[in-house]
């Protein structure tokens, strides 16, 4: 059974948001190598507007043909940006489209890929309608907001031969020396590693902001989305274009705090460098305090413990010496672990030629980028057991393998309930 694409934007505002598969392309992209890759952002805020819009559109052969906010303001500011750049740069440039609603943008068949970039809660549907669509993604970190959610992602990337690229942009060598660090450490020169730890925020707490005055030309339904109703709040969705991170983040109906938001870049170090990117640890023991929100461990069944806590970024404990990578800053002890460059035959990881680089370049070629979809749903289902070891103050243990909890019982921490229409799509 197949629908039209006019029959389909019809029905969408009053249907569940299933997107069937646009194409039988098999994963081979729908610009041939050489053309232009037509890309639509969904989601205008602070990182679109900072850091993927001015990226997508000083690529050469990358045109922006659509944007998807549900604010007016940051809308309307998002398909200026773009129109005005390319007035003058492409001749044959038509226009920026703009769209409320993702499921509109994902229905046309001229657009190769999209780079999402909305609120945490609002990453998993989109990626995979899109990958059922036959359209490429680009999500920010942290991946999901749920350990359901990020299993899902990967499998709808495999079924339908898409390129998913996480946020993770430490792994292009943006912010610091992170594979510089990995590289040493995966050549041995720390010896056998025995305690990692990961100096980030903390788990994120229920939301009991106050109902504010709603924003004029905010579609809050949407972006509520599968979150509980609630009041607006201008902590949530803040009025207008602004140039801060919104506070949604600290909310857990929205997100993992900032134990999921600089966790999914750091733990994302740690699982590079243990080698762990297609696993993860076998057991989650919360703190004794039931209060802290430090402390969580995380055993791997080599027994490397994993700690959150200490200085920011990653402190990696071997048997020769310690090494603490974070942005800008990498440093030993001893001081020659770092200070020695790296022989021909220790381990020489593949530079990324940059993070939306990497993605576009891998569009074509059909190769895994440096942050693939399964890097990224393996580093936040970590995050998400420490906060669930957090807010439940049980030592869990988990089958990294089978994606699911020893004790049948934890299973129901898996997902979270959802508002309708927005149920997890099926793949």
């Amino acid at each position: 059974m197949t629908l039209s694409r006019r029959t389909f934007l019809k029905s969408t505002a009053a249907v569940a948001p299933t997107i069937l598969a646009a194409s039988a392309l098999a994963g081979i992209p729908r610009a041939a190598a050489n053309d232009r890759l037509t890309v639509a952002i969904i989601g205008c805020g602070k990182m679109a507007n900072n850091y993927h819009i001015p990226q997508l559109l000083d690529q050469p052969d990358v045109q922006v043909v659509a944007v998807c906010e549900v604010d007016q303001t940051r809308r309307e500011h998002a398909v200026k940006r773009v129109n005005d750049k390319y007035s003058t740069d492409k001749k044959d440039f038509k226009g920026c489209d703009a769209y409320i609603d993702f499921r509109k943008v994902i229905a046309r068949d001229d657009v190769d890929a999209v780079c999402i970039a909305t609120p945490d809660h609002w990453h998993a549907t989109p990626i995979i309608e899109a990958c059922k669509a036959g359209k490429d993604v680009y999500c920010e970190k942290p991946l999901t907001l749920t350990i359901a959610e990020a299993k899902r992602c990967i499998d709808a990337a495999r079924k339908y031969k898409r390129i998913v690229q996480t946020g993770s942009q430490q792994r292009s060598d943006v912010f610091g020396p992170f594979r510089e660090a990995v590289q040493f450490i995966r050549s041995g020169r720390l010896g056998k590693i025995h305690k990692v730890t990961v100096g980030v925020g903390a788990p994120s707490v229920p939301c009991d902001l106050p109902e504010e005055e709603m924003e004029p030309g905010l579609d809050w339904n949407m972006w509520l989305g599968q979150a509980p109703e609630r009041p607006y709040n201008s902590i949530l969705s803040p009025r207008g274009v602004h140039t801060h991170f919104p506070a949604w983040r600290s909310y857990r109906e929205f997100s993992g705090g900032g134990h999921t938001d600089m966790g999914a870049h750091h733990y994302d170090i740690a699982q590079w460098a243990l080698g762990m990117d297609d696993s993860g640890p076998v057991k989650i023991i919360p703190p004794e305090d039931p209060q802290a929100t430090t402390g969580v461990k995380f055993v791997y069944a080599n027994g490397i413990e994993m700690i959150h806590g200490g200085p920011s970024g990653c402190v990696f404990h071997g048997e020769k010496g310690t090494l603490h990578i974070d942005r800008g800053h990498l440093t030993s002890d001893p001081e020659e672990i770092v200070k020695t460059p790296l022989a021909e035959n220790e381990v020489h990881l593949p530079k990324s030629p940059g993070h939306h680089r990497n993605w576009l370049d891998c569009i074509k070629s059909r190769e895994m980028p440096v942050a693939e979809v399964e890097k990224g749903a393996r580093t936040v289902t970590i995050i998400h057991l420490g906060n669930l070891a957090y807010w439940n103050h049980k030592t869990l243990k988990w089958n990294p393998q089978e994606w699911k909890f020893e004790d049948p019982a934890d299973n129901q921490w898996l997902d979270r309930e959802r508002r309708d229409p927005w149920q997890l799509p099926e793949v």
